[in-house]
């Protein structure tokens, strides 16, 4: 995905099972981050620094989403052992990560990625790691969140 590209919509299960589909939040800021894995050290830590900056986040209105190859159990008990605020969908076969272009160099696995998407749509910022050992900036996601919204 490049940026100024139109954001292929999809529809995920959330942790409690209910659907999200993207089409559903035009006309707002959304964040996708996907991420390797629940419980595991670096998304631990990413996840959790999403909930302790939480409060900026959600100054800026936008919808916050993470995105793993995780089922939709794992998701519920990922989030609520760590108390998390943000939804996490569960793309289980992997298709939303390969349509995002998130892949890691571990074959069939997710790669550490953002992708924020503007009001009209589109691809206004994408990170992609394919190596997970780093997590993103907080405060360049908020940065590129703000940018989507000018």
């Amino acid at each position: 995905m490049n940026i100024g590209d139109t954001a292929p919509d999809f529809s995920l299960p959330d942790g409690k099972g209910n659907e999200w589909r993207l089409s559903d939040h035009k006309g707002n800021v959304v964040v996708l981050m996907f991420y390797p894995g629940d419980d595991t050290p670096v998304c631990t830590k990413e996840m959790c620094s999403v909930r302790d900056h939480w409060s900026d986040y959600q100054a800026t209105g936008a919808e916050v989403v993470g995105i793993s190859t995780d089922s939709v159990d794992s998701h519920d008990k990922f989030s609520e052992k760590h108390e998390l605020p943000l939804r996490l969908l569960s793309d289980s076969e992997g298709k939303v990560r390969d349509l995002y272009g998130a892949k890691s160099l571990i074959p069939g696995r997710t790669g550490r990625a953002e992708f924020v998407i503007d009001p009209a749509g589109k691809i206004s910022y994408s990170k992609v790691r394919p190596i997970g050992l780093f997590r993103p900036s907080d405060n360049e996601v908020l940065t590129a969140i703000k940018a989507a919204q000018a």
